[in-house]
C-alpha cells in the first residue's frame, strides 16, 4: 500500500512543483528585462537633457550658405523667391583605373583612398562595352566613384577648399571655363596626396580624380556666382585682369 501511495503522490507533487518553478523563472526573466529597459531609458533622457536644444551639428559651409550666402545671391541675381536661388545638389568623385582588372591591389588601394577622402564607401565602376584597343572586356572594373549629398557634401567641399587646394603645387586658381552649360562644374585633381587624410607612408601609387559639383543653377553664370560665393578660387582671365599704367610701361 505504501508503494501505491508513493506512486499516486509523485505526479501530484510534480504538478504542484513545476508551475511554481516556471513562475519563478518567468518572474526573474521579467525583472531582468525591466532592469535592462529601465537602464536604457534612464540613459537616453539624461543624454538628451545634457545636450541643449538647437546645438545639433551643422557643417560650417552649410550654415554659411543658408545664413549669409543665399540672401546675398537672392539680392545680387534679383530673385523674388528664395527657392530660385541656386544651391548645391551633389558632388561626384570619380577615379579611373586602367589596369584594375590585372592588378587587384590597385583597385583595393583606390577604394581605400576614396573612402578616406570622402568619408563614404566607394563603388566600383565597370565597363559597359568591350574596347579591344585598351584590352578591356565588358563588365571589367575600370574605376571607382562616390556620390556625396547633404552634410557630407558640404563637409567634403569645405575640406577641399580650405585644406586640399591650398596644398597644390604652383596653384594659380581654378579655371572658370569648366562649366557644362547647365550649371555644373568639373575639376581635376592630379594627386590624391593633397588631401590631409591620406597617409603618405602607406601610399602605394599616385592617383588622380575628377570632381563634379552638381548645382540647381540653370545657367553657368548662376553656378559661377554660387561657387564663387562658396569660396572657389577662380582665376581671372587675361582680358578681365586689372592693369595699371606703371605695369604697362
Amino acid at each position: 500500500m505504501a508503494k501505491s501511495d508513493t506512486k499516486k503522490d509523485t505526479p501530484a507533487a510534480v504538478k504542484k512543483q513545476t508551475p511554481a518553478k516556471k513562475k519563478g523563472a518567468v518572474k526573474e526573466d521579467t525583472a531582468a528585462k525591466d532592469q535592462a529597459t529601465g537602464a536604457a531609458q534612464s540613459k537616453t533622457p539624461a543624454a538628451a537633457k545634457a545636450r541643449p536644444k538647437g546645438t545639433e551639428y551643422v557643417p560650417r559651409l552649410k550654415e554659411q550658405y543658408f545664413g549669409k550666402i543665399r540672401p546675398e545671391l537672392m539680392k545680387r541675381l534679383g530673385y523674388d523667391n528664395i527657392w530660385q536661388v541656386p544651391r548645391l545638389n551633389k558632388i561626384v568623385i570619380n577615379m579611373g583605373l586602367g589596369n584594375a582588372r590585372e592588378d587587384a591591389n590597385m583597385l583595393k588601394g583606390a577604394l581605400d583612398d576614396m573612402a578616406v577622402i570622402s568619408g563614404q564607401k566607394a563603388l566600383v565602376t565597370y565597363a559597359k562595352k568591350p574596347i579591344s584597343n585598351f584590352k578591356i572586356r565588358a563588365k571589367d572594373p575600370v574605376g571607382a566613384k562616390v556620390t556625396l549629398r547633404r552634410d557630407r557634401m558640404y563637409e567634403f567641399l569645405d575640406r577641399l577648399l580650405s585644406l586640399a587646394i591650398p596644398r597644390v603645387r604652383d596653384f594659380r586658381g581654378l579655371s572658370d571655363r569648366s562649366f557644362d552649360g547647365r550649371g555644373n562644374y568639373s575639376m581635376g585633381v592630379t594627386e590624391q596626396i593633397i588631401f590631409p587624410e591620406i597617409d603618405y607612408d602607406k601610399l602605394d601609387q599616385i592617383r588622380g580624380m575628377d570632381i563634379t559639383v552638381v548645382t540647381t543653377a540653370e545657367t553657368d553664370r548662376e553656378a559661377f556666382e554660387l561657387l564663387q560665393a562658396l569660396g572657389f578660387p577662380f582665376r581671372l582671365r587675361p582680358e578681365t585682369q586689372p592693369t595699371t599704367e606703371g605695369a604697362e610701361a
